[in-house]
C-alpha cells in the first residue's frame, strides 16, 4: 500500500462520525439479511464452521440444524442484537447438500435460510501453489483492459467511471485479463497476481481496491464472483497459475458493517481512531514498548480504511475462512497478503497455519515493505526468532533486492549492492522461496527509476531471471513504461496501451510501439521463456563472485547443467579473464549464450560487449 498519496486522496471521503454503532431500528419480528460464508464445502481437516447471521435482532431467535452429519455447537449471541455467530461442527462422513437454517423464536419457526455445502474439487488439497519455477506478472485490472464498457459505472456505486482523472475508475475489468491471457501466456508468465478485485464501494480513488466493502463479492464495475472463477479456469488452461491479493489489516469506510458494528472492537480505535505510527520494527524489537507496537497494529492505515481487529476472536475466524473460501471458490494456487506486519502477529501465523494444514503444497507471499533483508525473514516459516515468535508465512516480497536493484543501476557502488544483499540470504530460513522484482504497483517504474537506461534495464531484467527467487513482472514493464511516484499514484499506474478500445497504441499487438519498446517487449519474452524451462535456474544452486570493474559474475548450478551470468553496464567492450573463478568454470571449455546464439570458444578471456550482459550455458 502507499501512504501518503492515499492519505492525502482520503481525507475528504466519509467522515467518521457517520461510523456509528447503533442497531437498526426494530420491527415487528426479526429479519435475515446476510450469512457468511454464504455457503462451504465438506472435506476439509478443520472439522469447525463458524457462520456470521446479520438481521434485524436476529439475536432473539433460537437457530436450529437439522443435517445429518452437521451439529450447531453454540450460537452465541453479542453487543449488537442485530447478529448471531453460528458453531458448527462437520462430520468426516458429512455429504454434500443443501438443508436450512432455522430461526425460531417462541418455539415457532419465523425464518429459513437455505444453506449449501458443496463438493471440493478432486484434489484441491493438494494443489501446487506458485513457486520459484514460475515468472509472476502483476496486473492492476483498473488499468490493464476494459473488456466490457458496459460495467464502467454502476447505479448503486457513487464514483462512475472516468478515464480522464488519473485517480478514477478508467475500466478495466477482468474480462480485459481474460481477454489478454495468449499475450500472458506467450511472453511466458505462468503466474498472474492480480491486484485486489473485491467491491471497493467507496466515493472516490477506489480504482486500486485496497479500501474492501464486501468480502465476499467481486467489484460490479470488474465483473462478477462467476468471472473471476472464469478466469481463474481459463488461466489454468493456459498453465498459468492465480493468486489473490488480499488484505487482512483494514476494510473500506463504506463496508456495509461500518453502520452497525457487531461489537465495537471489531474495529480498532473505534470510535475515536488514531493513524499507525508506521513503525513494522516496533513487533519485532527486543526492547520495544507495548505501547509503540499497539500505536502500530492498532492505528489506522489511513481515514477512509477502519483498522480491523484480529484480537477479536470473530473478526479472527472471519478472516480466515474468508481466505479460504475464496482458495476454493476460484482455485486459487497462492495468496499476496497486503502489508502484512500491521495485523496482530499472532493471529497472521494462526491464518497461515490453517491455510497450509488445508493445502500443504500452497503459497502465501507476505508484503513487508522493509530494505533490510533481518526484518524481512523475520516473518518466514522457519526463522527462529529470540523473542519466540513463530511465523508460518512461506514467501515474502523481497523489498531489500529490489532497493538493491534500483541502486546498482544508479550510483558508483554499482552491483556491490546486489552482491552485498544476496550476501544476507543466511538471514532467510527458504531465500529461493522470496518474490523479486524490481517494481510494483506501489513503487514508481523501474525504468524510470534507472534514468530510462535500456543496457541497464535488459541487465536488471536478466539478474531477475537469472538469481534465486520467484521473479515478478509488472504489467508493462516489458514495453517500457514509465511513471514517477512524485506524480502520485494515479499518474504513475497509467493504463496498458492498448486495453481500451480507442488506443492509438496497442501493447499486445505490437503495433505503434518504439523501436525500443518493441525490441524490448522481445528480449524480455525470450528471457521470460528461456527460464520457463531451466530446471537449473528455479531450483539450482547459486555461487556469485564480488564485483569488480561494472562486472558481476555468478553460477546457477545442479549435477546436469551450469550457467554461468555476466552482467555488465560498462559503455565499452571489456575482457573478462576467468582465472578466479576457476572453481565454478572447472571441466567447462566453451558456451552458447542465450540471447543471441552465440558460441563462446574461449572461456579463459571472454569479450564482453558494451552495455550487454550475457547468459552462458557451459559446455
Amino acid at each position: 500500500m502507499n501512504i501518503k498519496q492515499l492519505a492525502f486522496k482520503t481525507i475528504a471521503l466519509l467522515s467518521i462520525a457517520l461510523i456509528i454503532f447503533t442497531p437498526v431500528l426494530a420491527a415487528n419480528k426479526p429479519t435475515l439479511n446476510k450469512v457468511e460464508p454464504p455457503f462451504w464445502w465438506t472435506g476439509f481437516k478443520n472439522p469447525s464452521l463458524q457462520l456470521m447471521i446479520y438481521g434485524e435482532r436476529i439475536s432473539e431467535t433460537k437457530p436450529e440444524i437439522n443435517y445429518e452429519g452437521v451439529e450447531l455447537v453454540s450460537s452465541t449471541t453479542v453487543e449488537n442484537p442485530n447478529y448471531l455467530f453460528l458453531d458448527l461442527r462437520l462430520s468426516p462422513s458429512v455429504k454434500p447438500g443443501k438443508f436450512e437454517i432455522v430461526f425460531k423464536q417462541a418455539g415457532k419457526k419465523i425464518i429459513a435460510s437455505s444453506y449449501e455445502l458443496k463438493s471440493r474439487e478432486k484434489g484441491s488439497s493438494q494443489r501446487i501453489g506458485f513457486n520459484n519455477s514460475d515468472v509472476m506478472y502483476l496486473i492492476m485490472p483498473d488499468r490493464f483492459a476494459n473488456g466490457d464498457p458496459s460495467n464502467d459505472s454502476k447505479d448503486d456505486m457513487p464514483e462512475k467511471g472516468n478515464r480522464a482523472d488519473p485517480n478514477g475508475r478508467h475500466g478495466g475489468d477482468l474480462k480485459g485479463i481474460m481477454d489478454h491471457l495468449d499475450y500472458i501466456q506467450e511472453n511466458g508468465y505462468t503466474a498472474l497476481w492480480v491486484n485486489p478485485v473485491l467491491e471497493n464501494n467507496m466515493p472516490q480513488v477506489s480504482y486500486h481496491g485496497y479500501s474492501t466493502t464486501d468480502f465476499y463479492k467481486v467489484d460490479s464495475r470488474f465483473g462478477s464472483n462467476a468471472d473471476y472463477q472464469l478466469l481463474s479456469a481459463e488461466a489454468k488452461k493456459r498453465g498459468i497459475k492465480m493468486v489473490m491479493d488480499m488484505i487482512f489489516n483494514h476494510c473500506g469506510l463504506s463496508h456495509w458493517w461500518m453502520k452497525d458494528l457487531p461489537m465495537k472492537d471489531w474495529i480498532n480505535g473505534y470510535p475515536n481512531y488514531h493513524i499507525t505510527n508506521h513503525k513494522k520494527a516496533t513487533v519485532q524489537d527486543p526492547y520495544g514498548s507495548e505501547s509503540d507496537s499497539k500505536e502500530f497494529t492498532d492505528g489506522w492505515f489511513v481515514p477512509s480504511m477502519p483498522d480491523l481487529n484480529q484480537c477479536n476472536p470473530y473478526m479472527a475466524n472471519y478472516l480466515i475462512q474468508n481466505s479460504i473460501w475464496w482458495i476454493e471458490y476460484v482455485g486459487l494456487d497462492g495468496i499476496r497478503m497486503d502489508t502484512y506486519p500491521y495485523p496482530d502477529k499472532q493471529m497472521m501465523a494462526n491464518w497461515t497455519r490453517q491455510v497450509l494444514d488445508e493445502y500443504p503444497n500452497f503459497n502465501i507471499v507476505g508484503e513487508e515493505w522493509h530494505i533490510n533483508p533481518a526484518n524481512v525473514a523475520f516473518w518466514q516459516k522457519g526463522k527462529v526468532n529470540s523473542n519466540g515468535y513463530t511465523s508460518y508465512l512461506p514467501s515474502l516480497m523481497d523489498f531489500p533486492i529490489q532497493n538493491a536493484l534500483v541502486k546498482s543501476m544508479t550510483d558508483g557502488w554499482g552491483f556491490n549492492h546486489l552482491y552485498e544483499t544476496l550476501a544476507q540470504d543466511y538471514l532467510y530460513p527458504k531465500p529461493d522461496n522470496l518474490v523479486i522484482f524490481g517494481e510494483n504497483h506501489d513503487t514508481e517504474r523501474y525504468f524510470t527509476a534507472i534514468g530510462e537506461n535500456i543496457p541497464k534495464l535488459k541487465a536488471a531484467m536478466t539478474f531477475l531471471m537469472t538469481t534465486r527467487g520467484i521473479p515478478q513482472v509488472y504489467y508493462g514493464g516489458e514495453i517500457l513504461m514509465t511513471g514517477l511516484k512524485s506524480d502520485g499514484d494515479g499518474k504513475m499506474r497509467k493504463d496498458f496501451p492498448g486495453g481500451w478500445a480507442d488506443d492509438q497504441v496497442n501493447g499486445f499487438k505490437g503495433t505503434g510501439l518504439t523501436a525500443d519498446q518493441s525490441e524490448f517487449q522481445q528480449f524480455l519474452k525470450k528471457l521470460v521463456n528461456w527460464r520457463k524451462g531451466k530446471s537449473v535456474i528455479h531450483s539450482g544452486r547459486l555461487k556469485h563472485y564480488f564485483p569488480m570493474d561494472n562486472l558481476y559474475v555468478y553460477f546457477r548450478y545442479n549435477e546436469k547443467e551450469t550457467i554461468m551470468v555476466i552482467l555488465n553496464t560498462n559503455t565499452e567492450n571489456k575482457t573478462l579473464n576467468t582465472g578466479r573463478f576457476a572453481e565454478s568454470l572447472h571441466g567447462f571449455t566453451s558456451a552458447k549464450e542465450v540471447m543471441t546464439g552465440n558460441m563462446v570458444n574461449d572461456l579463459n578471456n571472454i569479450v564482453v560487449p558494451a552495455n550487454t550482459s550475457m547468459i552462458l550455458e557451459l559446455k
